[in-house]
């Protein structure tokens, strides 16, 4: 039987030099779960950002519609990314399906 998986992760990229920055990452095992992970890291995101560029995080934080849109995303077998813009930072909250055989 295939059992669909969830794999979230943030990372950090500075397009200028080109480096990225591994923030953290987690495995889920449904749609609901995996959203509720990028939604929590981006809550601690928004709190280390200056106001101006935690606005469109603290929107997208209470966007329900957005939030129903990843979850159907996601449980179509598609990658969800999400996107802050922070001066010379990028970050990126993805949640992807990860396929794993159980007997």
């Amino acid at each position: 039987m295939l059992t669909r998986f969830y794999w979230c992760e943030v990372i950090a990229h500075t397009p200028d030099d080109g480096r990225t920055f591994w923030l953290g990452s987690h495995p889920t095992s449904s749609p609901r779960l995996a959203l509720r992970w990028l939604r929590h890291r981006a809550r601690h995101l928004s709190d280390q950002l200056d106001p101006p560029a935690a606005r469109p995080v603290l929107h997208w934080l209470d966007d329900d519609q957005e939030h129903e849109h990843a979850m159907a995303v996601l449980a179509h077998g598609a990658m969800y990314s999400y996107t802050v813009f922070d001066d010379a930072v990028r970050y990126l909250l993805t949640a992807r399906p990860t396929p794993r055989q159980h007997p």
